[in-house]
Protein backbone atom coordinates (compact mmCIF):
# COMPACT_ATOMS: atom_id res chain seq x y z
CA UNK A 1 0.00 0.00 0.00
CA UNK A 2 1.76 3.39 -1.03
CA UNK A 3 1.84 5.78 1.99
CA UNK A 4 -0.31 9.10 0.76
CA UNK A 5 -3.90 10.32 1.86
CA UNK A 6 -5.55 7.45 -0.02
CA UNK A 7 -3.54 4.69 0.88
CA UNK A 8 -4.20 5.95 4.65
CA UNK A 9 -7.52 7.18 4.29
CA UNK A 10 -8.06 3.79 2.53
CA UNK A 11 -6.32 2.11 5.33
CA UNK A 12 -8.35 3.74 8.51
CA UNK A 13 -11.72 3.87 6.78
CA UNK A 14 -12.28 -0.23 5.94
CA UNK A 15 -10.42 -0.03 10.17
CA UNK A 16 -13.41 2.22 11.03
CA UNK A 17 -16.20 0.50 9.03
CA UNK A 18 -14.90 -3.32 10.20
CA UNK A 19 -15.08 -1.72 14.32
CA UNK A 20 -18.42 0.00 14.13
CA UNK A 21 -20.19 -3.01 11.84
CA UNK A 22 -18.29 -5.64 14.51
CA UNK A 23 -20.26 -3.60 17.59
CA UNK A 24 -23.65 -3.45 15.55
CA UNK A 25 -23.46 -6.93 14.70
CA UNK A 26 -23.37 -7.37 18.87
CA UNK A 27 -27.16 -5.48 19.24
CA UNK A 28 -29.77 -8.52 18.89
CA UNK A 29 -32.21 -8.62 16.06
CA UNK A 30 -29.86 -6.76 13.20
CA UNK A 31 -30.10 -8.10 10.08
CA UNK A 32 -27.19 -8.67 7.52
CA UNK A 33 -28.47 -5.75 5.06
CA UNK A 34 -28.15 -3.14 8.08
CA UNK A 35 -24.61 -4.54 8.51
CA UNK A 36 -23.92 -4.18 4.92
CA UNK A 37 -25.30 -0.59 4.69
CA UNK A 38 -23.55 0.43 8.13
CA UNK A 39 -20.29 -0.73 6.91
CA UNK A 40 -20.89 1.14 3.71
CA UNK A 41 -21.75 4.50 5.29
CA UNK A 42 -18.85 3.91 7.76
CA UNK A 43 -16.27 3.11 5.14
CA UNK A 44 -17.32 5.87 2.87
CA UNK A 45 -17.63 8.71 4.92
CA UNK A 46 -14.92 7.83 7.09
CA UNK A 47 -13.10 7.68 3.91
CA UNK A 48 -13.88 10.92 2.45
CA UNK A 49 -13.57 12.88 5.55
CA UNK A 50 -9.84 11.19 6.34
CA UNK A 51 -8.58 11.91 2.29
CA UNK A 52 -9.51 15.23 2.41
CA UNK A 53 -8.09 16.21 5.84
CA UNK A 54 -4.49 14.01 4.90
CA UNK A 55 -4.58 15.36 1.48
CA UNK A 56 -5.19 19.45 2.10
CA UNK A 57 -3.54 19.79 5.35
CA UNK A 58 -0.59 17.22 5.36
CA UNK A 59 0.23 15.76 2.74
CA UNK A 60 -0.26 18.66 0.35
CA UNK A 61 1.81 20.41 2.48
CA UNK A 62 4.54 17.75 3.01
CA UNK A 63 5.04 17.77 -1.12
CA UNK A 64 5.54 21.49 -0.92
CA UNK A 65 8.15 21.12 1.41
CA UNK A 66 9.54 18.77 -0.42
CA UNK A 67 9.62 20.58 -3.17
CA UNK A 68 11.32 23.24 -1.67
CA UNK A 69 13.90 21.63 -0.06
CA UNK A 70 14.72 19.97 -3.65
CA UNK A 71 14.79 23.43 -5.29
CA UNK A 72 17.10 24.60 -2.77
CA UNK A 73 19.44 21.34 -2.86
CA UNK A 74 19.72 22.18 -6.76
CA UNK A 75 20.06 25.99 -6.03
CA UNK A 76 16.86 26.99 -7.58
CA UNK A 77 15.84 29.77 -5.43
CA UNK A 78 13.29 31.52 -8.19
CA UNK A 79 10.22 30.02 -6.59
CA UNK A 80 10.85 32.08 -3.51
CA UNK A 81 9.57 35.38 -4.70
CA UNK A 82 5.96 34.97 -5.11
CA UNK A 83 4.79 33.35 -1.82
CA UNK A 84 3.13 34.55 0.11
CA UNK A 85 2.68 34.17 4.25
CA UNK A 86 -0.34 31.73 5.37
CA UNK A 87 -1.49 31.08 8.72
CA UNK A 88 -3.53 28.99 10.63
CA UNK A 89 -1.62 25.22 9.74
CA UNK A 90 1.47 24.41 11.83
CA UNK A 91 2.75 22.75 8.45
CA UNK A 92 2.00 25.77 6.06
CA UNK A 93 3.85 28.17 8.70
CA UNK A 94 6.71 25.66 8.58
CA UNK A 95 6.77 25.85 4.45
CA UNK A 96 6.41 29.42 5.36
CA UNK A 97 9.65 29.56 7.14
CA UNK A 98 11.68 27.83 4.36
CA UNK A 99 10.20 30.38 1.68
CA UNK A 100 11.32 32.67 4.15
CA UNK A 101 14.63 31.03 4.33
CA UNK A 102 15.31 30.52 0.27
CA UNK A 103 14.14 34.39 0.01
CA UNK A 104 16.93 35.60 2.32
CA UNK A 105 19.54 33.35 0.83
CA UNK A 106 18.43 34.19 -2.72
CA UNK A 107 19.64 37.83 -1.47
CA UNK A 108 22.62 37.09 0.18
CA UNK A 109 23.46 34.95 -3.06
CA UNK A 110 22.71 38.02 -5.24
CA UNK A 111 24.46 40.69 -2.98
CA UNK A 112 27.58 38.14 -2.74
CA UNK A 113 27.23 37.74 -6.82
CA UNK A 114 27.17 41.51 -7.41
CA UNK A 115 29.76 42.04 -4.71
CA UNK A 116 32.15 39.31 -6.47
CA UNK A 117 31.42 41.55 -9.63
CA UNK A 118 32.41 45.17 -8.04
CA UNK A 119 35.59 43.50 -6.74
CA UNK A 120 36.69 42.14 -10.10
CA UNK A 121 35.83 45.59 -11.57
CA UNK A 122 37.53 47.27 -9.10
CA UNK A 123 40.72 45.01 -8.64
CA UNK A 124 40.99 45.79 -12.79
CA UNK A 125 40.10 49.34 -12.71
CA UNK A 126 42.74 49.99 -9.59
CA UNK A 127 45.06 48.01 -11.53
CA UNK A 128 45.10 49.91 -14.73
CA UNK A 129 44.95 53.30 -12.86
CA UNK A 130 48.45 52.25 -10.86
CA UNK A 131 49.77 51.11 -13.91
CA UNK A 132 49.69 53.84 -15.94
CA UNK A 133 51.64 56.52 -13.63
CA UNK A 134 54.08 53.68 -12.70
CA UNK A 135 55.00 52.20 -15.67
CA UNK A 136 55.37 56.26 -16.78
CA UNK A 137 58.04 57.05 -13.97
CA UNK A 138 59.46 54.13 -14.35
CA UNK A 139 60.27 54.48 -18.15
CA UNK A 140 61.54 58.03 -17.05
CA UNK A 141 63.62 57.07 -14.53
CA UNK A 142 65.18 54.02 -16.56
CA UNK A 143 65.66 56.31 -19.91
CA UNK A 144 67.60 58.61 -17.78
CA UNK A 145 69.96 55.57 -15.99
CA UNK A 146 70.59 54.18 -19.49
CA UNK A 147 72.77 57.69 -20.31
CA UNK A 148 69.93 60.53 -20.88
CA UNK A 149 71.16 61.74 -17.49
CA UNK A 150 73.96 62.88 -18.83
CA UNK A 151 72.49 65.64 -20.76
CA UNK A 152 70.70 68.24 -18.89
CA UNK A 153 67.54 69.20 -21.41
CA UNK A 154 66.97 65.73 -21.40
CA UNK A 155 67.70 65.08 -17.64
CA UNK A 156 65.20 68.25 -16.34
CA UNK A 157 62.53 67.22 -18.83
CA UNK A 158 62.33 63.54 -18.09
CA UNK A 159 62.84 63.90 -14.15
CA UNK A 160 59.79 66.44 -14.48
CA UNK A 161 57.38 64.46 -16.58
CA UNK A 162 58.69 61.78 -13.98
CA UNK A 163 57.61 63.92 -10.77
CA UNK A 164 54.31 64.60 -12.70
CA UNK A 165 53.60 61.25 -12.93
CA UNK A 166 54.29 59.87 -9.04
CA UNK A 167 52.23 63.63 -8.29
CA UNK A 168 49.52 61.73 -9.90
CA UNK A 169 49.53 58.36 -8.30
CA UNK A 170 50.05 60.34 -4.55
CA UNK A 171 46.80 61.76 -5.46
CA UNK A 172 45.34 58.38 -6.68
CA UNK A 173 46.17 57.19 -3.24
CA UNK A 174 45.28 59.73 -1.13
CA UNK A 175 42.05 59.88 -2.49
CA UNK A 176 41.67 55.93 -2.07
CA UNK A 177 42.43 56.35 1.20
CA UNK A 178 40.29 59.36 2.08
CA UNK A 179 37.45 57.03 0.53
CA UNK A 180 38.14 53.84 2.79
CA UNK A 181 38.38 56.24 5.85
CA UNK A 182 34.72 57.71 5.01
CA UNK A 183 33.34 54.21 4.42
CA UNK A 184 35.22 52.66 7.79
CA UNK A 185 33.90 55.93 9.59
CA UNK A 186 37.12 57.30 10.82
CA UNK A 187 36.83 60.62 9.19
CA UNK A 188 34.20 62.61 11.25
CA UNK A 189 32.13 65.99 9.79
CA UNK A 190 33.31 68.90 11.69
CA UNK A 191 30.39 71.21 11.47
CA UNK A 192 30.33 74.55 11.57
CA UNK A 193 28.45 77.70 10.48
CA UNK A 194 29.56 78.94 7.13
CA UNK A 195 28.64 81.03 4.06
CA UNK A 196 28.93 78.65 0.82
CA UNK A 197 29.32 81.12 -1.20
CA UNK A 198 32.81 81.33 0.01
CA UNK A 199 33.65 78.08 -0.90
CA UNK A 200 32.35 78.84 -4.26
CA UNK A 201 34.20 81.84 -5.16
CA UNK A 202 37.42 79.70 -3.57
CA UNK A 203 36.87 76.64 -6.13
CA UNK A 204 36.55 79.84 -8.73
CA UNK A 205 39.87 80.85 -7.98
CA UNK A 206 41.53 78.04 -8.04
CA UNK A 207 40.08 76.46 -11.35
CA UNK A 208 40.32 79.99 -12.76
CA UNK A 209 43.55 78.89 -15.20
CA UNK A 210 41.57 75.59 -16.54
CA UNK A 211 38.70 78.41 -17.21
CA UNK A 212 40.44 80.31 -19.35
CA UNK A 213 42.17 77.49 -21.52
CA UNK A 214 38.97 76.78 -22.96
CA UNK A 215 37.25 80.16 -22.93
CA UNK A 216 34.88 79.64 -20.48
CA UNK A 217 32.65 81.57 -17.98
CA UNK A 218 31.89 80.61 -14.45
CA UNK A 219 28.51 82.01 -12.98
CA UNK A 220 27.01 82.56 -9.63
CA UNK A 221 23.05 83.01 -9.80
CA UNK A 222 20.90 83.58 -6.63
CA UNK A 223 23.06 84.49 -3.78
CA UNK A 224 22.71 88.10 -3.66
CA UNK A 225 19.07 87.57 -3.04
CA UNK A 226 18.96 84.26 -0.88
CA UNK A 227 20.70 83.65 2.44
CA UNK A 228 23.94 81.34 1.78
CA UNK A 229 24.68 80.82 5.23
CA UNK A 230 25.05 76.92 5.22
CA UNK A 231 25.88 74.28 8.49
CA UNK A 232 28.46 71.59 7.63
CA UNK A 233 31.86 70.86 7.47
CA UNK A 234 33.72 73.60 5.61
CA UNK A 235 36.04 71.64 4.06
CA UNK A 236 34.83 68.82 2.88
CA UNK A 237 31.47 71.08 1.48
CA UNK A 238 34.69 72.39 -0.35
CA UNK A 239 36.09 69.29 -1.29
CA UNK A 240 32.29 68.59 -3.20
CA UNK A 241 32.42 72.17 -4.83
CA UNK A 242 35.96 71.34 -6.41
CA UNK A 243 35.23 68.11 -7.73
CA UNK A 244 31.94 68.70 -9.34
CA UNK A 245 33.14 71.99 -10.81
CA UNK A 246 36.54 70.60 -12.41
CA UNK A 247 34.36 67.45 -13.50
CA UNK A 248 32.07 70.02 -15.46
CA UNK A 249 35.05 71.86 -17.20
CA UNK A 250 36.91 68.69 -17.89
CA UNK A 251 33.70 67.38 -19.61
CA UNK A 252 32.84 70.10 -21.46
CA UNK A 253 34.29 70.41 -25.13
CA UNK A 254 35.46 72.82 -27.06
CA UNK A 255 32.75 72.65 -29.46
CA UNK A 256 30.54 72.94 -27.05
CA UNK A 257 31.63 76.14 -25.90
CA UNK A 258 31.92 77.86 -28.87
CA UNK A 259 27.98 76.96 -30.23
CA UNK A 260 26.86 77.09 -26.23
CA UNK A 261 28.97 79.48 -24.41
CA UNK A 262 30.39 77.13 -22.04
CA UNK A 263 28.84 79.26 -19.37
CA UNK A 264 28.91 76.49 -15.88
CA UNK A 265 26.47 78.34 -13.01
CA UNK A 266 26.29 77.88 -9.67
CA UNK A 267 22.57 77.85 -8.39
CA UNK A 268 21.83 78.69 -4.83
CA UNK A 269 17.67 77.94 -4.07
CA UNK A 270 16.71 78.28 -0.22
CA UNK A 271 13.57 76.66 1.15
CA UNK A 272 12.71 76.67 4.63
CA UNK A 273 15.28 74.64 6.18
CA UNK A 274 17.62 74.12 3.50
CA UNK A 275 20.17 75.29 0.80
CA UNK A 276 20.32 74.07 -2.65
CA UNK A 277 23.10 74.19 -4.44
CA UNK A 278 22.91 73.73 -8.43
CA UNK A 279 25.77 73.24 -10.10
CA UNK A 280 24.78 73.21 -14.28
CA UNK A 281 26.85 73.03 -17.23
CA UNK A 282 26.75 73.17 -20.87
CA UNK A 283 28.86 69.90 -21.53
CA UNK A 284 27.90 66.84 -23.64
CA UNK A 285 25.35 65.68 -21.08
CA UNK A 286 25.43 61.66 -19.68
CA UNK A 287 23.80 59.20 -21.70
CA UNK A 288 20.84 57.51 -19.01
CA UNK A 289 22.49 54.26 -18.85
CA UNK A 290 25.73 55.69 -17.12
CA UNK A 291 24.00 57.76 -14.71
CA UNK A 292 23.49 55.25 -12.03
CA UNK A 293 26.77 54.57 -11.97
CA UNK A 294 28.93 57.52 -12.26
CA UNK A 295 29.61 57.72 -8.46
CA UNK A 296 31.68 54.13 -8.96
CA UNK A 297 34.79 54.19 -8.26
CA UNK A 298 36.71 54.81 -11.56
CA UNK A 299 33.87 54.40 -13.49
CA UNK A 300 34.16 56.74 -16.38
CA UNK A 301 31.25 57.49 -18.98
CA UNK A 302 33.98 57.30 -21.81
CA UNK A 303 35.07 53.40 -21.89
CA UNK A 304 38.66 54.70 -23.58
CA UNK A 305 39.91 55.56 -20.34
CA UNK A 306 41.66 59.00 -21.98
CA UNK A 307 44.43 60.15 -19.47
CA UNK A 308 44.19 63.37 -21.26
CA UNK A 309 41.35 64.95 -18.65
CA UNK A 310 43.34 64.05 -16.01
CA UNK A 311 41.43 62.84 -12.59
CA UNK A 312 42.15 60.12 -10.54
CA UNK A 313 38.27 58.83 -11.27
CA UNK A 314 37.79 58.68 -7.32
CA UNK A 315 36.18 62.39 -7.52
CA UNK A 316 32.06 61.71 -7.99
CA UNK A 317 32.94 58.98 -5.55
CA UNK A 318 34.06 60.98 -2.79
CA UNK A 319 31.34 63.53 -3.08
CA UNK A 320 28.52 60.84 -2.50
CA UNK A 321 30.10 60.03 0.33
CA UNK A 322 30.98 63.02 1.38
CA UNK A 323 27.53 63.92 0.96
CA UNK A 324 26.19 61.16 2.89
CA UNK A 325 28.04 61.91 5.85
CA UNK A 326 26.36 65.06 6.38
CA UNK A 327 22.76 62.81 5.59
CA UNK A 328 22.52 64.25 2.71
CA UNK A 329 22.03 63.13 -1.34
CA UNK A 330 23.77 64.40 -4.64
CA UNK A 331 21.27 64.21 -7.30
CA UNK A 332 21.84 64.14 -11.11
CA UNK A 333 20.06 64.74 -14.29
CA UNK A 334 21.37 65.18 -17.88
CA UNK A 335 20.20 65.26 -21.40
CA UNK A 336 23.01 63.64 -23.74
CA UNK A 337 24.35 66.35 -26.09
CA UNK A 338 22.72 69.54 -23.59
CA UNK A 339 24.29 69.38 -20.46
CA UNK A 340 24.13 68.15 -16.49
CA UNK A 341 22.79 69.19 -13.52
CA UNK A 342 24.10 68.57 -10.02
CA UNK A 343 22.39 69.30 -7.55
CA UNK A 344 22.53 68.57 -3.23
CA UNK A 345 21.18 70.27 -0.18
CA UNK A 346 23.13 71.45 2.97
CA UNK A 347 21.16 72.56 6.35
CA UNK A 348 20.73 76.54 6.72
CA UNK A 349 23.36 77.98 9.26
CA UNK A 350 23.31 80.68 11.23
CA UNK A 351 24.42 84.21 9.93
CA UNK A 352 25.92 85.43 13.61
CA UNK A 353 27.37 82.52 13.69
CA UNK A 354 28.91 82.56 9.80
CA UNK A 355 30.44 86.19 10.79
CA UNK A 356 31.96 85.07 13.85
CA UNK A 357 33.73 82.98 11.96
CA UNK A 358 34.98 85.32 9.24
CA UNK A 359 36.07 87.57 12.31
CA UNK A 360 38.01 85.13 13.59
CA UNK A 361 39.47 83.84 10.26
CA UNK A 362 40.85 87.66 9.91
CA UNK A 363 42.57 88.24 13.32
CA UNK A 364 44.27 85.14 12.48
CA UNK A 365 45.63 85.97 9.21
Amino acid sequence: MLFNARGVALFLGISIAVVTTAFLSLVAGVSKVALLVTFFLSFSSSYILINVALEFLIFREITKIYQALDKLKRKELGFVEDVQRRRGNPLKRINQEIFDYARDKQREINDLKKMEEFRREFVANISHELKTPIFSAQGFVHTLLDGAVEQKKFRYRFLKKAAKSLDGLDLLVQDLLTLSQMETGSIKMHYEHFDILHIVKDVFEQLEDDVEKKDMRLVIDGAKARQTVVYADYNRIYQVMINLVSNAIKYTKKEDVATKGGTITIVFESTKSNICVLIKDQGRGIPPEDIDRIFERFYRVEKSRAKHKGGTGLGLAIVKHVLEAHHTKIAVTSKVGEGSIFSFKLPKGKPEEAIKRVRVAEIED
